[in-house]
């Protein structure tokens, strides 16, 4: 290899239309301009097919983002993955299905997840075959825990789903049986938590989910209507509720029912499915639980065995560029901030904890701030760009990889102002990079796992409002080299395309079952 390499992911970083929606744009980004305006330069495809989901209508997400970018080549994975096991009925069929039915002839049996149809955490299609197989199997009481979106759709679309679940639900509560919505809240507020950031909040949904505490409302509807009334908060930020009967709770989790967490993304599932999980459980006091038939959708972390249970088998990610460079030898560090340490890590190594090779292989995360991200724009964008120009200034490492939050996790929550300043923000991280690897002598690639902070409007109704979802749109992937000119071959590619073109131009050959490289 000529260089060392560093790859610089903006999270949440894609090419917008240009105009006052796209953030990208708005930001005064003078380092982001110079390298579009001078260096060789593609935008790469970041969401549906390339990445692996169903089809292009599928926004991308930061995990089968990491994945593809990581292992060079296209994995079925989260929405596919399981659409395919319920389509071809494998998931009806396994054993751990079989067991939470069996188990909930006498008992109830209880679905937590996200309730949208954005494809990235959860898809409600899938809960609504859930259910109707359930009830084809003889499942008498059954029972959602919705978890309401407003991210990864529009963010006050929560009544849509509902409505489209109660009515599944009402078809399904023949006489006998007991199907309804039980509890609830918004995302960024109970149970989905990541990366142990905020326990807090999973300890909030273990409350309403399991215990029946908080407040009490005749239907999800009514909670959803009265809380947005009250706060004014998109679907994502609304309070817990309790759906009451009798003026009691209408479902708590109880002691030795059967639980399905039906979300397929891992990185928000990890947490509450330890609190169901784990005998050992210390992170928050569970009350008198002594234990369910829990199961995840799919399995969310392999290595860690969360959960031990799961309905689907995860994609057996190999070949990832990890292993590739440390069979030969190559030395790597990589960086980022607790929101996304498990993508340039985890993720990135292809759903795999631990490293591949401790002797080369050095990770730092820096813990996150718990606070509204909209509050703290910059994250720690200034802390993780010291770190990697430290790395990069102690010559031990041949490739490194960071990534900046910032367009991703500041661009969910909707606030253009926040974006802006969270882009200006990543942007001189950037030109301290460009400027560590002029004295140092690397070369720097830069890029995105998917677009979010490029599209922070839309059009609904007539209407301009605030997008927090992430969007369709292409990634950059830029050169920056001084010492060597590198010509991008004509074509279309996608992030799977970035770890073939490393390994190309460290002089490492790929695996056969690897995209082509870039250069």
């Amino acid at each position: 290899m000529e260089k060392p390499i560093v790859l610089v992911i903006m999270d949440g970083v894609g090419k917008g239309d240009g105009g006052n929606g796209d953030a990208v744009k708005q930001a005064k980004t003078p380092t982001l301009d110079h390298l579009l305006n001078t260096c060789p330069h593609t935008y790469l495809k970041a969401h549906g097919t390339a990445v692996g989901l169903p089809s292009d209508e599928d926004m991308g997400n930061s995990e089968v983002g990491h994945n593809a970018l990581g292992c060079g080549q296209v994995y079925s994975q989260g929405a596919k993955l399981v659409g395919e096991s319920i389509e071809n009925g494998v998931l009806f069929t396994s054993d751990t299905w079989k067991d939470l039915v069996a188990n909930a002839q006498d008992k109830a049996m209880h679905f937590v997840g996200l309730l949208s149809d954005g494809n990235v955490h959860s898809n409600i299609a899938h809960l609504i075959s859930l259910l109707k197989q359930a009830k084809t199997e003889g499942v008498k009481k059954a029972y959602c825990h919705i978890l309401l979106d407003g991210r990864d759709v529009p963010a006050t679309s929560a009544l849509e789903y509902v409505e489209q679940l109660e009515n599944v639900l009402k078809e399904l509560n023949t006489e006998g049986c007991d199907y309804a919505i039980a509890s609830g809240g918004g995302r960024m507020q109970v149970t989905m938590d990541r990366y142990e950031a905020n326990w807090a909040m999973v300890e909030k949904g273990w409350q309403t989910h399991v215990q029946g505490i908080g407040r009490l409302f005749p239907s999800a509807t009514e909670a959803i209507e009265t809380y947005r009334a009250e706060t004014g908060c998109i679907d994502q930020d609304l309070p817990p509720f309790v759906v009451e009967r009798n003026g009691a709770p209408l479902a708590k989790i109880a002691n030795g029912d059967s639980v399905i967490l039906f979300n397929f993304r891992g990185d928000r599932a990890q947490e509450i499915s330890l609190a169901f999980d784990r005998k050992d459980f210390d992170k928050f006091d569970r009350g008198d639980f002594t234990g369910v038939k829990f199961a995840g959708m799919l399995q969310y972390d392999g290595d860690l065995n969360i959960p031990e249970n799961y309905l689907v088998k995860p994609p057996v990610i190999t070949n990832t560029l990890t292993e590739v460079l440390c069979a030969a030898g190559i030395t790597e560090y990589a960086v980022s901030e607790t929101q996304k340490y498990g993508h340039v890590t985890y993720f990135w190594n292809g759903n795999r904890s631990g490293k591949v090779d401790e002797a080369l292989e050095t990770y730092e995360e820096i813990p996150s701030d718990v606070i509204p991200f909209e509050q703290a724009p910059a994250m720690k964008s200034k802390e993780i760009t010291e770190k990697l120009v430290d790395a990069m200034a102690s010559g031990k490492y041949q490739f490194l990889r960071c990534n900046y939050p910032n367009g991703d996790m500041v661009g969910h929550t909707g606030a253009m102002d926040a974006v802006i300043y969270a882009m200006e923000c990543v942007d001189n991280s950037l030109k301290a990079v460009l400027e560590a690897a002029d004295k140092y002598g690397y070369t720097v690639l830069i890029t995105a796992d998917h677009g979010n902070a490029d599209q922070m409007t839309e059009e609904k109704k007539g209407k301009i409002s605030a997008r927090t979802a992430h969007s369709l749109n292409p990634v950059p992937f830029i050169i920056y080299d001084k010492d060597h000119d590198w010509t991008v071959i004509e074509g279309q590619y996608g992030l799977a395309n970035v770890a073939p073109t490393i390994a190309k131009m460290m002089g490492i050959e790929a695996p056969a079952c690897w995209e082509n490289s870039i250069v």
